[in-house]
C-alpha cells in the first residue's frame, strides 16, 4: 500500500499540470507524453508543483495565469523534485497568491495607461492642424510682404505698392538659407522685429505728413507724441484718448511682436524645404535684376523694389543732416544784427504806442484762396476791412511762409518773434536756450513799454515766457473763464479778448502795452464752434454752455474733407470777427495791431499741395504807422492780393524793427 499511495505522487511531481504539454513542466520539448489518471489529490498537487515549475523558467514575456494554473510563492518554486508533496491548504495558498499577483498586474497595467499620454489635437485633427498651418503661413507671408511695401503717406497707400518684389526679402532668404538653426533663428526674429519698428516709423510718417506736412523725425519728434495724447485728450476727451493710445499701444506690439514671430517661421519653412527654397531665391533675384534693368512697372510702381532699404537710407540722412544742423544753427543764432543795440535805439518811431502781436490759430492762405472756404472768409475780410475804415482804422495786408504746417504753433511764434528759421524741436530747444533778441524783448529792452502775453493754450508751466522777454503772461487759468471747453480751445476769442481788456488793457497803466495774444478758436478739430454773444452776456464765459452743447462732435467734421473745410472756414470768420470787434470798439489812435496766422490748416483741409503761407496785417489808426511800411507794397485792407509780396516767416522781426527807426549795432 506505502508504494501504491507514493507512486502517484511520484509521478505528480514529475508530469506537468491538466492541460499542460509536458515540455514546459520539464524544459525537455521531446517529452510530450499523455497525462496519466490520478486521484483528486493528486491531480491538485501535481498542478501545484507544475505552476511551481514554470515560474522558475525564464522567459522573454511573463505568461498570464489562466483559471487552471495558481503561480506560487518563490519559495515553493525553488523546491527540489523530491520534496514532500504540496498539501491541498499549500494549493490554496498559491492559488490565492495568484491571484493577488494577476490583481496587482492589472492594477499596474491601469497605471501605465492613465500614465500614458494622450494623442494631440494635431493628430487626433490632421487636416484641421495642416489647414492651420498653411494659414499662419499665409498670414506671415502677407505680414511681412505689407510691412516691407508700407508706403509713408496716404496719397501711396494703394495696391500697386504692395504688388512689388522687394530686393530685401531676397537678400534676408539668402541669408537665412546659408545659417544654421539657431542662428538662422536669432538673426530672423532681429530682422523681423526691425522690420516692424521701420513699419512703426512709416505709420508716424503717415501722421506727420496728413497733420503737420511734414516727416516724422527719429531723432527729434518723439517728444510731440505726448503732445499728440494731450491733443486728443482736449478734443475728445478723457475716454476717447484712452482709447486711442491703448489702440496704438496694441498696433505697436503687434507690429513689433508679429512681423518678428512671422519672420522666424519663414526661416524654419526656407530651412525645411532647403532645396526647393534655394531655386526660388534664384529665380526671385533673377526676376528682380530683371525688372529693375528693364524699369518694368505695375500700375506706374516699379516692380523691382528696395522700399525698406530706403526708407532706412532716408531716415539716417535725416538723422545726420539733423545732428550737423543743430552745430549750425547755434552758429546762425549768435549773428544777430540788433544784439547790441541800445534800448533808447530800439523801435523808436513807436514810442507811445500800444502794440499787439496777435496770432490766430491755423489762420492759413486757404482759407482766403480755397473755393469751398474763401467765399465766406473773404465776405468776412470785407465786411471788418469796412468796419475798420468806419472806426477811423487802416490796414495793410502781405504773405508769409511759416516755418509749420497743420500744427506745432510754438516753431511758427518763435520764428516770427525771433528772426530766425525754427523748423524742429532741436532748433525750438537751442533758441529758447540762447539769448537771441525777440520781438517782445526788444519792447521790455527800451523800459518804455510793459510787455504782457495772453495765452489761453497754455494748460500748465510756461518758462519759455522768461525768455520771450514777457514781464507778465496770462495762461489760461489766469483768466477768469467758467465756461466750457469748446474741443481743444479751452475759451472762445470773445471771452479772450474782453478779458485781456479787463486785466490789462482796459486798466491804467505807466506804460504803454506791448502785448502777444494767441486767439485759438480756429484751432482743429473745428467743433464746435463758438457764437458771438452780446458784450453785456459775457460774464465769466458760463453763456457759452448751450452753445457748446449745440455744438458738432469733433469725430463727425475732423475726419471728413469737405465739412471740415466749411467749420475751418466758419472758425476764421470768428476768430477774424471778435479780433476787429474787439479792435474798434476798444482801440485808440495810439493802438497798433499786427495779427496773422501761425500756420496753415492740416493737408485735409489746405489740400495737399497747399503752400505754408498765411496772411499777415498791420492795422493802425495813425497814418504815419502805415507810411513807414509803404514800402513793403502790401496790399490795403484785410485781404492781400495773391501776387503780394511773401516773405519767410524769419524775415518779419529785422524789416519790422528797421522799418520803425532801430539801429542795427551787430
Amino acid at each position: 500500500m506505502a508504494e501504491a499511495e507514493a507512486e502517484p505522487a511520484t509521478e505528480a511531481a514529475a508530469e506537468p499540470a491538466v492541460g499542460e504539454p509536458a515540455a514546459e513542466a520539464t524544459g525537455n520539448p521531446a517529452a510530450e507524453t499523455e497525462p496519466e489518471p490520478a486521484t483528486e489529490a493528486s491531480t491538485a498537487s501535481a498542478s501545484a508543483s507544475a505552476s511551481a515549475a514554470r515560474l522558475t523558467e525564464p522567459t522573454d514575456e511573463p505568461t498570464p495565469a489562466t483559471a487552471t494554473e495558481a503561480p506560487v510563492k518563490p519559495a515553493e518554486a525553488t523546491k527540489a523534485p523530491n520534496s514532500k508533496p504540496a498539501t491541498a491548504a499549500e494549493a490554496t495558498e498559491a492559488a490565492e497568491a495568484a491571484e493577488a499577483a494577476e490583481a496587482a498586474e492589472a492594477a499596474e497595467a491601469a497605471e501605465a495607461q492613465d500614465a500614458a499620454p494622450k494623442a494631440g489635437w494635431r493628430a487626433r485633427r490632421p487636416v484641421a492642424a495642416r489647414n492651420l498651418s498653411w494659414a499662419v503661413t499665409a498670414l506671415s507671408v502677407l505680414l511681412v510682404l505689407v510691412s516691407l511695401q508700407m508706403p509713408n503717406t496716404f496719397g501711396n497707400l494703394r495696391i500697386s505698392e504692395f504688388l512689388r518684389l522687394p530686393a530685401e526679402a531676397i537678400v534676408a532668404a539668402v541669408v537665412l538659407l546659408a545659417m544654421p538653426r539657431r542662428p538662422r533663428v536669432i538673426t530672423a526674429a532681429a530682422v523681423g522685429a526691425f522690420l516692424g519698428v521701420v513699419t512703426v516709423v512709416n505709420l508716424l510718417d503717415m501722421g506727420f505728413v496728413e497733420f503737420l506736412g511734414r516727416h516724422f523725425n527719429v531723432l527729434l519728434d518723439w517728444a510731440l507724441l505726448s503732445d499728440a495724447q494731450s491733443y486728443l485728450t482736449d478734443s475728445f476727451g478723457t475716454a476717447g484718448s484712452l482709447a486711442a493710445t491703448l489702440a496704438v499701444i496694441v498696433l505697436v506690439l503687434f507690429l513689433l511682436v508679429g512681423t518678428a514671430f512671422a519672420t522666424v517661421r519663414l526661416s524654419n519653412v526656407l530651412a525645411r524645404h532647403n532645396t526647393v527654397a534655394t531655386k526660388a531665391t534664384l529665380i526671385a533675384g533673377t526676376v528682380w535684376i530683371t525688372c529693375m534693368s528693364l524699369g518694368l512697372t505695375v500700375g506706374g510702381v516699379p516692380i523691382a523694389s528696395d522700399h525698406t532699404a530706403g526708407v532706412v537710407k532716408v531716415h539716417a540722412r535725416r538723422v545726420s543732416d539733423t545732428l550737423h544742423d543743430e552745430a549750425a544753427f547755434k552758429e546762425l543764432a549768435k549773428n544777430d544784427p540788433f544784439a547790441k543795440t541800445p534800448g533808447d535805439q530800439l523801435v523808436p518811431d513807436l514810442r507811445g504806442k500800444d502794440v499787439i502781436f496777435t496770432f490766430i490759430e491755423s489762420y492759413g492762405r486757404s482759407a482766403i484762396e480755397d473755393p469751398i472756404m474763401s467765399p465766406g472768409v473773404d465776405k468776412t475780410l470785407a465786411d471788418q476791412t469796412q468796419a475798420l475804415t468806419n472806426a477811423g482804422f487802416a490796414a495793410k495786408s502781405g504773405w508769409l511762409t511759416s516755418a509749420t504746417y497743420g500744427g506745432n504753433s510754438w516753431l511758427g511764434h518763435s520764428t516770427f518773434l525771433s528772426g530766425l528759421w525754427i523748423n524742429n524741436q532741436q532748433r525750438y530747444r537751442t533758441l529758447v536756450n540762447s539769448d537771441r533778441l525777440t520781438l517782445p524783448e526788444v519792447f521790455r529792452r527800451t523800459s518804455d513799454w510793459r510787455t504782457v502775453g495772453v495765452m489761453p493754450g497754455v494748460q500748465k508751466g510756461w518758462p519759455e515766457a522768461k525768455f520771450y522777454g514777457l514781464e507778465k503772461n496770462y495762461a489760461s487759468k489766469d483768466l477768469g473763464y467758467k465756461g466750457p471747453k469748446f474741443s481743444w480751445s479751452t475759451m472762445p476769442d470773445q471771452y479772450t479778448l474782453e478779458a485781456y481788456q479787463r486785466l490789462e488793457h482796459g486798466r491804467k497803466q505807466a506804460k504803454p502795452l506791448m502785448s502777444e495774444i494767441i486767439l485759438t478758436s480756429s484751432h482743429q478739430p473745428w467743433a464746435p464752434l463758438p457764437k458771438t454773444v452780446p458784450q453785456d452776456q459775457l460774464g465769466d464765459g458760463t453763456v457759452f454752455n448751450a452753445i457748446q452743447k449745440a455744438g458738432k462732435d469733433p469725430k463727425d467734421v475732423l475726419y471728413n474733407g469737405p465739412e471740415a473745410k466749411a467749420e475751418y472756414g466758419k472758425s476764421i470768420q470768428y476768430s477774424v470777427t471778435s479780433l476787429i470787434d474787439w479792435l474798434t470798439r476798444y482801440g485808440t489812435d495810439d493802438t497798433v495791431l499786427v495779427f496773422l496766422g501761425d500756420h496753415q490748416p492740416m493737408s485735409r483741409v489746405s489740400g495737399t499741395n497747399a503752400s505754408r503761407d498765411v496772411p499777415v496785417s498791420v492795422v493802425a489808426k495813425d497814418p504815419k504807422i502805415l507810411d513807414k511800411i509803404a514800402d513793403w507794397n502790401w496790399t490795403d485792407g484785410l485781404r492781400p492780393a495773391h501776387d503780394a509780396p511773401v516773405w519767410k516767416m524769419s524775415a518779419f522781426r529785422d524789416k519790422f524793427l528797421t522799418a520803425y527807426g532801430s539801429t542795427p549795432h551787430p
